[in-house]
């Protein structure tokens, strides 16, 4: 059996703030923080705070090495073929909140269900991406890239997203908020100053409302905590479910607003009413259309406000 090709394990992110999808649609392998600019060998790793990660995914890993995307310390979701060098992609610079800016492609094959090699084959801790020695799972990455069929290391690789760059002018209504937001963003991801994380109610308190009220909502129309929700708008009074106009679950800071849906969707669901639902950590939002199935329809980073956030100020301002 071929022992040339040198295996490599990649995250797909946490449960709650996965990006797994993205790596999967559009044909690549992304790490951060990216924010620090491009890796180069005359720049040290500690300049991304991660001692060898960025090194070994832009230097050392090479075209036609075998990356396994992991889900868990046992599982994967898909086996991959590098298939060129790295690149700095800026166009990554958010993903689910996430600066994933250091890019490989990947030529991806989705596996029908997670493998889950049924042991910690991945160690205790993994990193993000590194080498992978456990014979199992060489055994395993080998045998699949060399067994039929085998079409998919040839295949045309998916386009990636067009890059969107940052707005020029801000809305300015929100000049201090994104202000805030920005500055809030790093010290929070700091631990030395920031050892446990923002409280859910510090976030709904320090943004939601001052967004809320940026985007013209008055107080009396703005419910905190009604019937377990954490904020919910009032498109008129009496607050009756049938005046509700968003349900908002929040989330702590960096936990993921994503991994919110379900339980945002639940509090809709017992109203009775189908309303549109959107989930936040203070500083990134995403809403979700009950017309259309709750499927996604507008996001807004306020730490990196682009063009397209103005999609969700403007159906969320108040009617």
């Amino acid at each position: 059996m071929e022992t040339t090709r040198t295996i490599w394990q990649i995250s797909g992110g946490p449960a709650s703030r996965s990006y797994a999808d993205v790596f999967l649609r559009h044909g690549v392998a992304l790490i951060g923080p990216g924010d620090p600019g491009p890796w180069s060998a005359a720049r040290y790793d500690y300049d991304w705070a991660i001692k060898g990660f960025v090194e070994s995914f832009a230097a050392k890993a090479k075209s036609g090495d075998v990356v396994l995307l992991r889900t868990g310390l046992t599982t994967i979701r898909a086996v991959g073929v590098v298939t060129d060098q790295y690149a700095y992609e800026s166009r990554f610079d958010d993903v689910n909140g996430w600066d994933l800016q250091h890019c490989r492609r990947i030529r991806w094959c989705e596996l029908p269900g997670d493998h889950d090699f049924g042991t910690s084959v991945f160690g205790a801790n993994p990193s993000r991406f590194c080498r992978v020695q456990n014979p199992l799972v060489v055994e395993y990455s080998l045998r699949f890239v060399n067994s039929e069929p085998t079409r998919w290391q040839e295949a045309d690789l998916p386009q990636l997203p067009v890059e969107e760059l940052l707005l020029d002018e801000i809305p300015d209504s929100f000049r201090d908020l994104v202000g805030q937001a920005h500055d809030y963003a790093m010290l929070a991801e700091d631990r030395s100053l920031f050892p446990e994380y923002p409280s859910e109610h510090e976030i709904v308190g320090h943004f939601v409302i001052p967004f809320l009220r940026a985007l013209g909502w008055p107080i009396e129309r703005i419910a905190v905590e009604w019937r377990r929700m954490d904020v919910a708008l009032f498109c008129s009074l009496p607050r009756i479910p049938e005046n509700c106009q968003f349900v908002i679950e929040a989330k702590r800071f960096g936990a993921g607003v994503e991994g919110a849906f379900d339980q945002a969707r639940a509090y809709v669901e017992k109203l009775g009413v189908m309303r549109d639902v959107v989930v936040t950590d203070g500083v990134r939002y995403r809403l979700y259309s009950a017309s259309e199935g709750f499927a996604p329809a507008a996001y807004a980073n306020l730490a990196r406000l682009k063009p397209a956030a103005l999609n969700l100020l403007k159906l969320m301002k108040r009617p």
